[in-house]
């Protein structure tokens, strides 16, 4: 986490000293923000593995009762489809996200014919 900035850094598969690591910055909301604030203050704790945080999730998930399977991925696309819904640019996503190609982000959308719908009605 970078406090400072209020922002994530995600290292990819390469982790932080691969040959072919993606290194992306994913700004914080406030609450996203404060909860992580929360959670580092208690657990100090310098950098997760993917597994880690699978496990963080899973105990999270578990915890606040929720039934439906969650996992880090899960909340990837629920990242996802919130920017798309609040209006964020879909290239701003890919970024991101950390995809190289457009077409890789709007397999992440999952726009509901609800959705289509409305913003339809909004255009015309």
């Amino acid at each position: 986490v970078l406090w400072q900035d209020r922002r994530l850094l995600v290292y990819g598969k390469g982790g932080p000293f691969g040959k072919k690591t993606k290194r992306r910055i994913v700004p914080l909301t406030e609450r996203a923000f404060t909860v992580l604030s929360h959670y580092f203050s208690l657990n100090d704790t310098f950098g997760y593995t993917a597994r880690g945080i699978q496990k963080i999730v899973r105990r999270v998930s578990n915890r606040a009762g929720i039934t439906q399977k969650v996992s880090p991925h899960v909340l990837r696309h629920t990242f996802a489809a919130a920017c798309v819904k609040k209006g964020l640019s879909t290239r701003y996503l890919q970024m991101f996200l950390g995809h190289d190609h457009l077409a890789t982000t709007e397999i992440y959308l999952n726009v509901s014919p609800e959705d289509a719908c409305a913003e339809f009605k909004k255009r015309f």
